[in-house]
């Protein structure tokens, strides 16, 4: 605890504003050049934030407190971006990164850091959007829960599959690139989705399988995907082509039997798109069930290949768990779960409600929330596939009152009419799961303004060694309508 509180005085972890320089000025840097920089805060995207003669340079993996070397690398009028070349004073919050192509790989953006200090920096990361992007004030922000073992939590896998200097590359993306990186051990994947890749990158070179290349729009293997059941041991590998038929179909599909243990389900998805998006809308399953499952806390879940499930499982239920609390329920109220994807928050409510409705509009991913609450036998459940600003309204013409609406939006946040919507129900009290907190601070300013008083914000690191942070707001109504 005495080193935790000696970095969170000593260290300004995204507290000063970033300051440009105005139109009329010239930068004082420029491309290629040498410069020493003082490292004074920490980015929203993980990044150093530093100054030379008052001009705001961004550098990855750089920390607050350091003094370091930098190339710049790109030139703006009014900041620069630049690659770390040397620290010439280091924080004490720097550690040696784990991963051995992590400076090279965009996978993580903090394992150069002290995890104990990345939970500090998070919750400054919600501290500064809420007052300064929502410009609220008087809300308890409290310390980020941590995870008990950082390392090897993804249960999900989406790696890409090229070629380098005529050999097939499995990994992440360098930086700001689409230049795969070759990653034989991904330091914050689950240990079966690292022998997955590996497995694929060896299959694909035995058989001589093509490899796609965004350039051209040729090739065959774009993307594989592993998900793994953390509490059953259930493995599937998803293959993505740009073709309709996968090559040597029966051969893969052997092949992973034999190298991939737990395994239970193999799909093919055609992406035939030249597009960022990885999966494409035709999925079939080309071995075993069409689905895993897991467990979070006492429930089972059935996972597809599209299904949403956060890739955290241990950490998951710490946030569902916060999610519950701050619901305050105490067996006799209607709850709404918007956003409600595959089911999983709601029947986290539902043990403690009368009646929780999910709205989602992906009909899929309903279609896997009634299955669940039917394989944990919770009957009062109802799920409606839908927009939830069509859908909500419809529920409140019939007479429904929610008591409280949990909301877990995509990392855009609500549109405003979502909110509105919410707004016209008037619940006591509205729940906001948040992987953004630039989204959820402008969410909240709407709400506020509406009779909404935001009372405490708690921050979950469901991703060590990135910049993302996961939150749960708890906010109350002050006035009804």
């Amino acid at each position: 605890m005495q080193q935790v509180e000696t970095l969170r005085k000593g260290y300004k972890f995204c507290t000063d504003k970033v300051s440009y320089m105005s139109k009329n000025q010239i930068a004082p840097v420029r491309m290629g050049g040498r410069y020493t920089v003082e490292i004074v805060n920490l980015g929203h995207s993980g990044e150093g934030v530093g100054r030379y003669r008052d001009f705001t340079i961004f550098v990855p993996q750089a920390l607050p407190g350091e003094t370091a070397e930098v190339e710049i690398n790109e030139v703006k009028k009014s900041y620069a971006k630049a690659k770390l070349i040397a620290v010439k004073q280091a924080s004490p919050a720097r550690v040696e990164p784990v991963c051995p192509v992590y400076r090279n790989c965009g996978g993580c953006q903090l394992q150069h850091m002290q995890y104990e200090a990345q939970l500090i920096a998070k919750q400054q990361q919600v501290i500064n959007a809420i007052t300064r992007i929502g410009k609220l004030a008087d809300i308890t922000i409290h310390p980020t829960i941590g995870a008990a073992n950082p390392w090897y939590y993804r249960n999900k896998m989406q790696f890409p599959v090229g070629q380098a200097q005529g050999e097939v590359v499995v990994g992440c993306y360098s930086q700001g690139t689409h230049a795969i990186i070759n990653t034989d051990n991904c330091c914050i994947q689950h240990a079966v989705n690292n022998t997955i890749a590996g497995q694929v990158r060896r299959i694909v070179t035995d058989l001589n399988i093509a490899t796609y290349n965004e350039r051209t729009g040729e090739g065959v293997i774009r993307h594989v995907m592993g998900r793994v059941g953390t509490a059953t041991g259930e493995v599937m590998v998803a293959l993505v082509t740009a073709t309709d038929q996968l090559p040597q179909q029966d051969k893969i599909i052997a092949a992973l039997q034999q190298s991939v243990p737990g395994l239970v389900s193999i799909i093919h998805n055609i992406n035939p798109k030249r597009s960022n998006i990885i999966l494409g809308e035709t999925t079939r399953t080309i071995w075993g069930k069409d689905t895993i499952t897991d467990k979070l806390g006492n429930l089972t879940f059935h996972i597809s290949a599209r299904s949403f499930f956060q890739v955290n499982t241990e950490q998951t239920v710490v946030l569902y768990g916060k999610a519950v609390e701050y619901a305050d329920l105490s067996g006799k109220e209607t709850v709404i779960d918007a956003y409600c994807g595959t089911g999983t928050i709601t029947l986290f409510l539902a043990a403690r409600a009368a009646k929780v409705y999910g709205i989602e509009i992906v009909e899929p991913a309903i279609a896997d929330a009634w299955q669940n609450a039917r394989t944990n036998k919770i009957d009062n459940v109802e799920f409606i596939a839908g927009d939830a600003v069509q859908v909500m309204p419809d529920l409140y013409r019939s007479g429904i009152r929610p008591d409280t609406i949990v909301v877990d939006p995509p990392r855009a946040g609500c549109e405003a009419k979502v909110l509105e919507a919410f707004v016209k129900m008037n619940p006591k009290r509205i729940v906001y799961v948040s992987c953004n907190p630039a989204s959820l601070a402008r969410d909240l300013a709407i709400l506020a303004e509406q009779g909404y008083k935001t009372e405490e914000i708690q921050p979950v690191d469901m991703f060590p060694h990135t910049h993302h942070v996961e939150n749960v707001a708890r906010v109350e109504r002050k006035r009804s309508l």
